[in-house]
């Protein structure tokens, strides 16, 4: 039996948790969604799956990651084919149209960046340089990747899932069964985080960012890949100015 994110057959303390998903876009001001005859390569999504354990350490869990991977790539293939444009999906990261090397470099630049993204722009944690501005790249790198592999924008995708222990859950029951007597200090259960990223590939500028986080969904199954998907690459918004010349 695989680990469960929710308490529901644990009885009534579980009535206390709420199955919450939440995003919040950000773009580059001048940001207009792709349209017309662009070239896009959706980057093999980055995915770690795992167990929470009662310490509250992830334990990453090899079998869980492939699985997720292969939905979340199945649901981006069937997300992106309505879209317009030239798209290709990367399910390698051999086959992105450019060298290995420096696919896994941007790959692990862009994880390094959505997550500096995550902490100052929705974290709190703002930066006195970035207060008012959208204002992150992937720089040179990201510029000769898209020339030499001839594609205009570049979609990253990150996403962690994981999924609480027995010995978590038990923890999380009795930490809710402490709120009975006024004194609530349950930790947390097993959470999704993810996020996506748009690349410029012509300046190597992120042009739009959306983050995801979440109590439910399972990526580890189609129906919950493909929520993930839909719910991150639905719907580009554009950016501040961009939507304000349209509206004029």
């Amino acid at each position: 039996m695989r680990p469960n994110r929710a308490l529901a057959a644990l009885g009534a303390p579980a009535l206390l948790l709420c199955a919450c998903t939440a995003t919040q876009q950000m773009a580059d001001i001048g940001f207009r969604p792709p349209e017309g005859n662009y070239r896009l390569i959706v980057m093999q999504p980055d995915i770690s799956v795992g167990l929470l354990t009662a310490g509250g350490a992830v334990e990453p869990n090899a079998e869980w990651t492939n699985q997720a991977r292969e939905n979340v790539i199945k649901a981006v293939v069937a997300q992106q084919a309505g879209r317009g444009g030239e798209t290709k999906v990367s399910q390698t990261r051999e086959d992105a149209g450019g060298d290995p090397a420096v696919v896994s470099d941007l790959i692990n630049l862009h994880a390094a960046v959505g997550n500096s993204i995550k902490i100052h722009k929705y974290f709190g944690l703002t930066l006195p340089t970035k207060k008012t501005r959208f204002d992150w790249t992937l720089g040179e790198e990201a510029v000769a990747f898209g020339a030499a592999a001839h594609y205009d924008y570049a979609l990253f995708l990150h996403a962690e899932d994981s999924f609480s222990s027995g010995g978590r859950v038990a923890l999380q029951v009795a930490g809710l069964l402490s709120c009975v007597v006024g004194v609530c200090v349950a930790p947390a259960g097993g959470q999704q985080l993810a996020f996506a990223t748009l690349v410029d590939l012509k300046t190597g500028q992120v042009v739009w960012f959306n983050v995801l986080q979440s109590t439910a969904g399972d990526i580890r199954t189609p129906d919950g890949a493909t929520k993930l998907v839909t719910t991150l690459l639905d719907k580009m918004k554009p950016g501040k100015a961009a939507k304000a010349a349209a509206s004029t």
